[in-house]
């Protein structure tokens, strides 16, 4: 599994999802820039990966969990956006969502990633 990879292709997902998300909410708030400024640090620890993958892949992955712990919330929401009840903010509840999940996504490859280079190591 190529890590870098992985990590470019979350970054630039997470930047379109904030982009989207900013030109969806009429360009009122910069807050809906979250998720692609989120990209742009993931970004960074794709290319400290780069360097030292170990290190940048680690990185990347505290970036993913911080970014799951700071959008999950937002999945009770979801489930309450689902159900008819007035949320407010609604577009917001669905891009931090989408976030949470992507996130989490995000991890399980992280954590697959490091559980197959630790294999790998054992192997020599």
């Amino acid at each position: 599994m190529n890590m870098p990879r992985i990590i470019f292709t979350f970054a630039a997902i997470f930047i379109v999802l904030g982009i989207g998300a900013y030109w969806r909410t009429g360009m009122e708030s910069w807050t809906a820039l979250i998720p692609a400024i989120f990209g742009l640090l993931l970004a960074l620890a794709g290319g400290l990966s780069l360097k030292s993958l170990k290190h940048g892949g680690h990185v990347a992955a505290l970036l993913g969990v911080l970014g799951f712990l700071g959008t999950a919330k937002s999945l009770l929401k979801l489930q309450a956006l689902f159900a008819g009840a007035p949320v407010d903010r609604p577009a917001a509840v669905s891009v931090q969502a989408a976030m949470a999940v992507l996130c989490l996504l995000f991890i399980a490859l992280c954590v697959k990633s490091f559980i197959d280079a630790r294999r790998g190591r054992d192997a020599w």
